[in-house]
């Protein structure tokens, strides 16, 4: 089974030759009344393919098949959904009653002509809609999301039961597929690879290894702004359990240099996109026939960095997309560019990349810089970094690592009263994010024991001087996002 995504505005032609067995409209950020928002053909609804709409996807199909759509009223977060018909395609086999994820701020409050509703939730009565005669079917709330419980389920019986896929593809096939086309994109060029340790960054390096060999150069970049330890870390293993060659870019001082009296978020990280792209390009000069970079961007990078395939809310742009310069010598290879997190770590684990690597939480490519709020300064990257080295390892020692998806603390250009040793301090906030997900493209905060987090507030108050203060950020995504900047 093989998906594509295509615009809004992909014409009717260009479906038909596809020749698709099912459609999925997507959610988005636009209202239905917003004279922008995205519009698809009519004739979309009667080509005799099974349609699935979701979320924006949802209130479109009812908006322009005859329904009625409120706008105005919202719904985020967890929702509970209550199955009311009894047939349903998208509903079969589950429980009356589940949880799902909603992310809407309008809803359906009538149902198109030919359309039954069969689910609800206290935020938005028309939750799911079928038409199972015309094969249309809507959904309020997010099916693809980890923090829908049937998710899965649901969009299963709409790809197997309604739609008659059939699920034949794996990562195993990907990983041969991708290494085919990296040597078919390269030739007999060189590659520099960027690699910081991530996740992403590491099975890229082992991908990109096993497809080039000798041809790949991976250049790690002390960029002033990473974790405690993570230098020495990162070049040990890779050269010596995977035998890549990899070079070390000392630039903490560059970087800093460059931070200095820069407190917005997107300027800071283009700044870093810019400085790192430099560098490469410096590095890769004295390497023959390096004519390409390799970046390890994945999909939710580029769905909350730019315009995908498409119209989308642009987020927040990440220094491996949103951060490159106009001018760039190197061309770019991004094998995993299509994939979600969890998927990237099935790679990994197809590649032999270690459970170490394979299961660290993510860590954005500006590093500490969107995670020191303010000016950036090498006093204030030390104190967070102590910090989040005493956080880390009390998660891991509690066992809380590996159930979370990804935690992290933040400090805050905020300063409290405390008292300390009787006498008064004026220091900084540091607030503690963690969170679960699957994808990373939904996410809700960790209910983290109590006890926990008193210990880990004590150990960096006590030992961490310059912060006074601990707070814990409970706040899911949506409306948040993971990262504060």
């Amino acid at each position: 089974m093989f998906s594509e995504v295509l615009p809004f505005d992909t014409s009717m032609d260009r479906i038909r030759a596809r020749k698709p067995i099912g459609l999925i409209l997507s959610g988005g950020p636009e209202s239905v009344y917003d004279p922008q928002a995205p519009v698809v053909e009519d004739a979309l609804f009667s080509l005799g393919i099974p349609v699935l709409g979701i979320c924006y996807g949802m209130q479109f199909m009812m908006h322009r098949l005859g329904g009625g759509v409120e706008a105005g009223h919202g719904e985020y977060g967890r929702a509970k959904a209550r199955v009311l018909a009894e047939r349903s395609d998208l509903f079969t086999g589950l429980d009356r009653d589940q949880q799902v994820w909603a992310s809407h701020g309008d809803r359906v409050l009538r149902a198109a002509p030919g359309f039954v509703q069969t689910a609800e939730s206290d935020g938005a009565p028309f939750t799911a809609v079928e038409d199972r005669e015309r094969n249309l079917y809507g959904l309020q709330f997010h099916p693809e999301v980890h923090h829908t419980d049937h998710g899965t389920a649901i969009l299963r019986n709409f790809l197997y039961g309604v739609c008659g896929a059939v699920g034949d593809w794996s990562l195993a096939s990907f990983v041969e597929q991708a290494i085919q086309e990296i040597r078919g994109q390269v030739g007999d060029a060189h590659v520099v690879c960027g690699l910081s340790g991530g996740v992403d960054s590491s099975v890229m390096a082992l991908l990109l290894h096993r497809a080039l060999g000798d041809a790949l150069t991976c250049i790690f970049v002390n960029n002033g702004v990473l974790r405690k330890g993570e230098v020495d870390e990162v070049i040990h293993r890779f050269r010596e359990d995977y035998h890549l060659d990899v070079r070390l870019a000392d630039s903490a001082d560059m970087f800093l240099s460059r931070l200095a009296g820069v407190t917005e978020p997107e300027r800071k990280r283009k700044i870093i996109g810019e400085t790192f792209i430099e560098i490469f390009e410096a590095e890769a000069a004295r390497i023959k026939d390096a004519r390409f970079l390799a970046q390890g961007t994945i999909y939710p990078d580029r769905i909350e960095s730019a315009s995908v395939k498409g119209p989308s809310a642009t987020i927040k742009t990440h220094h491996n997309v949103g951060g490159l310069p106009d001018r760039m010598n190197l061309s770019l290879v991004e094998p995993l560019r299509d994939l979600f997190k969890d998927e990237v770590r099935e790679v990994g684990r197809e590649l032999g990349l270690s459970a170490a690597f394979v299961g660290r939480h993510p860590f954005p490519g500006p590093g500490l810089a969107v995670r020191i709020l303010g000016e950036v300064t090498a006093e204030r990257v030390g104190v967070l970094q102590q910090a989040d080295a005493i956080f880390i390892s009390e998660l891991r020692s509690y066992g809380l690592y590996d159930s979370t998806a990804q935690a992290f603390v933040v400090l805050l250009p905020v300063k409290t009263v405390g008292v300390m040793g009787d006498q008064r301090t004026y220091e900084s906030v540091a607030a503690i994010r963690v969170v679960t997900t699957t994808d990373f493209m939904t996410a809700d905060w960790a209910r983290l024991p109590a006890e926990f987090l008193a210990l880990v507030a004590n150990r960096i108050v006590n030992e961490v001087r310059g912060i006074n203060r601990v707070v814990y950020d409970i706040t899911s995504k949506p409306p948040g996002t993971i990262e504060w900047e």
